[in-house]
């Protein structure tokens, strides 16, 4: 898993990214994609989304398609991943369940809970098993986190929700980065506030008031989550092992 002086970071890596068809996922595959990789484009529904993104990026793309809060579907997109690319260099773990936006935001406790236990949690903690088992050494998977996770915490419903399912992507990732080593590296990406859907629809004094209190006085961006995941999987992180990155302008609480 190296690159020449001179080439993309990410020439000719087999990589594969789920819940690509919007938002982080969708700009970490554009982001690979320019950096040299195939990318493999996991989605569970957005099916012309996903087509439309594979018709942006060069080069002939893979589309895969799996319900990935069910145990079948993970089996079924990393054996799918693997047998059409022959192996995958780079697994990232980015689908996630929506909480905050449409239906989903009145839905009580109890079901959001389950639907980022199964998805956010569980996919996670299956896709890396089932895809670190077929890596070749020098392999690198990435998971998503949550930033309030890593620092102080944020009150109410669905921050505590959020922070609960992140920790324990944040717990396991730890460990399986020692399970795995040294041959395939895992790190976790922790955004901040990014401008997806929710950022979009959010209140315009909250949206005022997270702006204000981050020292670089902006929400990010899905490009900038993008920007670290290439890093982390790129040479230039080859040391880098069982982290955390915190992508959020440099809130600490």
């Amino acid at each position: 898993m190296t690159a020449q002086t001179g080439e993309s970071p990410l020439a000719g890596l087999r990589t594969v990214v789920t819940g690509a068809s919007s938002g982080i996922g969708k700009a970490i595959a554009v982001a690979f994609s320019a950096a040299g990789a195939r990318v493999g484009i996991g989605f569970a529904r957005s099916l012309d989304a996903a087509q439309a993104l594979a018709g942006e990026l060069p080069g002939e793309q893979l589309l895969l398609q799996a319900d990935l809060s069910t145990e079948d579907g993970c089996n079924s997109i990393v054996a799918e991943a693997f047998g059409a690319l022959g192996n995958v260099d780079v697994w990232v773990n980015n689908a996630g369940a929506d909480v905050l936006t449409g239906d989903a935001a009145a839905w009580p406790a109890e079901r959001k809970l389950h639907a980022l236990v199964e998805l956010d949690l569980k996919a996670t903690i299956r896709c890396s098993r089932l895809a670190a088992a077929r890596m070749r050494p020098g392999g690198c998977i990435l998971n998503v986190g949550w930033d309030h996770a890593t620092i102080d915490g944020m009150e109410g419903e669905n921050p505590e929700l959020f922070a609960a399912v992140k920790a324990g992507v944040l717990g396991f990732s730890k460990s399986f980065a020692r399970s795995v080593a040294p041959e395939v590296r895992v790190n976790v990406l922790c955004p901040g506030w990014i401008e997806t859907a929710f950022g979009a629809e959010a209140d315009r004094d909250f949206y005022a008031e997270v702006q204000d209190s981050t020292p670089l006085r902006r929400w990010g961006r899905p490009e900038d989550v993008a920007g670290a995941a290439v890093w982390l999987a790129s040479p230039a992180a080859a040391f880098i092992t069982g982290q955390a990155v915190n992508v959020n302008g440099g809130a600490v609480g």
